[in-house]
């Protein structure tokens, strides 16, 4: 789809929700299970939707929060509960639902006692920091967010006691439970009033922030930030960071300004996604347009500029040369830094990428003499690897990542955008080199890829075909003049399925996935060659696919 032409300019007042109006929906609205899109939807990100549309409202949120509770007594997991939530609007009245649930079925919930926002790491991290040395008892976590989307949704998702997101078997049993209790109009569900549930014996506040942000030289270098004098300009884009990045200004003595700490549900000060619409993507060079004019305007303002979702899941880094750095890039720079400058970690400590980031990352990893480990879309796969320290780095081409800690143990198992950006202050401190004069000598020595994605249409029954292709159903034996290497269904570093079809060449690939949201299939490609050979790519793959389609 083309750009917007509003896109990256600042909002105005006819682009701002209504949040009196939405919240109202919130509770107002009630969904009907015979529509599919009123059901609920519980994928690894969790449940989203909206009020304004009847796929976010309270009855959602109470049945999911009663499922959860069921979930967690069948499976004998009866430690606390970490209670989590972001700015959008629907995130605060979602968690109070939540909390009545919760406290009526006798969980022990821990709720910020700073009755401040939580990061997504900040929750993963609070788990495991529990649960470790642990065997029973342990703990689990909530957060209520829907990551980068528009001000108007929501979204509440689960981790399990491993601290990342939930696979596909505790998210399938959830959604089935909640959508039951809802056809069932909340029969069977267990709630107090709020005021109760906050009072509740079984209700505590914990330090999320003192939590994460004491622990942080863990895993990153903060001394030679500090030392370098590295000046960060770091933009929660109105997010749960907005507190943590102050702190970790004052508690570890940086030049850092929180560049935009301004808390706003209607997120009146950002600038126009490229489809024109209010969009907290880190990661877009429209969403992200301020900060970038900024270091344009002066580029001797800040050395490294960041930015965050708003539940800090994400990244996005701007350096003085570059700009706003592809999360492909990054994630190449950042791996071929962390295995040459982290001692701690194993000998055979491998690199994670899902099988849609570019392979630039496959060429470092080659150069390091690392194992790549190649995995569907999703970072519930990196959660084993992370765990047990067999994966370094795991990282997702939409500009979510997590790495080990220094000496090699876990840090998070869940996408943690405030860590990467401090990652990028690390490498400038430690190198004098900018994370984008990094990348521009990978291409140098690797070549330059050049990288896109675009969505093609497709039927539901098509796109239920090309989540079951299997590699004989590719006929072609070549790609844009290229001998085909591999067909792939299913990821080579897991053997997991990977819904969708991957076709690669010495030179490039493609991946097709159909979207889970609307008719269409989501086609990636990258070439070595240039965008001339892209193009070629992308017109041979729209080919292929058709042709396995029927």
């Amino acid at each position: 789809m083309p750009n917007s032409p509003r896109a990256g300019q600042p909002a105005t007042a006819a682009d701002l929700i209504d949040v009196g109006a939405l919240v109202d929906a919130y509770y107002s609205q009630h969904p009907d299970v015979s529509v599919t899109e009123q059901r609920v939807s519980f994928g690894t990100s969790g449940h989203r939707g909206s009020a304004l549309s009847t796929s976010f409202n309270e009855d959602h949120i109470l049945a999911t929060s009663q499922a959860i509770c069921e979930y967690r007594a069948g499976k004998g997991i009866d430690g606390p509960l970490y209670l989590g939530a972001d700015s959008h609007a629907l995130s605060e009245p979602a968690a109070r639902s939540a909390l009545e649930v919760f406290a009526a079925n006798g969980v022990t919930v821990l709720i910020d006692s700073r009755k401040g926002l939580t990061p997504t790491p900040a929750v993963s991290r609070a788990i495991l920091a529990y649960n470790s040395g642990r065997t029973s008892g342990l703990a689990d976590g909530v957060v209520v967010t829907p990551s980068h989307n528009p001000p108007a949704d929501g979204g509440f998702k689960y981790n399990p006691p491993d601290g990342g997101p939930a696979g596909t078997e505790i998210t399938g049993w959830i959604q089935d439970r909640a959508n039951e209790l809802l056809a069932a109009k909340l029969s069977g569900l267990s709630r107090i009033p709020y005021q109760r549930a906050a009072a509740a014996d079984t209700v505590h506040g914990f330090d999320f922030l003192d939590a994460y942000v004491s622990a942080l030289p863990g895993a990153i270098n903060m001394a030679a930030i500090k030392d370098a004098g590295i000046r960060i300009g770091a933009d929660p884009l109105g997010g749960a960071s907005v507190a943590y990045w102050a702190d970790i200004e004052s508690r570890y003595g940086l030049d850092l300004t929180v560049v935009n700490p301004d808390i706003d549900p209607t997120f009146g000060f950002m600038t126009l996604d490229w489809d024109g619409k209010i969009r907290m993507d880190c990661s877009s060079p429209s969403a992200m347009a301020s900060l970038i004019n900024r270091m344009k305007q002066d580029a001797t303002l800040y050395d490294i500029a960041t930015g965050n979702d708003t539940d800090s899941d994400r990244h996005g880094i701007v350096t003085p040369d570059g700009g706003l750095m592809n999360p492909n890039h990054f994630l190449a720079t950042a791996i071929g830094y962390l295995f040459g400058h982290r001692p701690g970690w194993r000998a055979d400590t491998a690199i994670g990428k899902t099988l849609v980031s570019s392979s630039m990352i496959d060429r470092v990893a080659t150069d390091l003499g690392r194992r790549l480990v190649e995995v569907p879309v999703g970072f519930k796969w990196f959660v084993p690897g992370l765990l047990d320290g067999s994966i370094g780095f795991g990282g997702e081409e939409s500009a979510g990542a997590s790495f080990l800690q220094q000496d090699g143990s876990v840090w998070t198992t869940d996408k943690d955008g405030i860590l990467l950006c401090l990652l990028a202050s690390e490498i400038l401190a430690v190198t004098d080199k900018s994370p984008s004069a990094h990348y521009r000598e990978l291409t140098q020595r690797f070549g330059d890829p050049a990288y896109a994605r675009i969505d093609s249409p497709a039927t539901r029954e098509q796109k239920a075909v090309l989540g079951k292709l299997s590699p004989e159903q590719v006929t072609a034996s070549t790609l844009a003049g290229d001998p085909i290497t591999a067909r792939l269904t299913k990821a080579p570093g897991n053997g997991a399925a990977i819904g969708g079809l991957k076709v690669t060449t010495d030179r490039g690939w493609f991946a097709a996935r159909p979207s889970g949201t609307e008719d269409v299939y989501k086609l990636y490609a990258e070439s070595f060659d240039g965008p001339a050979h892209l193009s070629k790519i992308q017109d041979e793959a729209r080919e292929i696919v058709a042709t396995a389609l029927g």
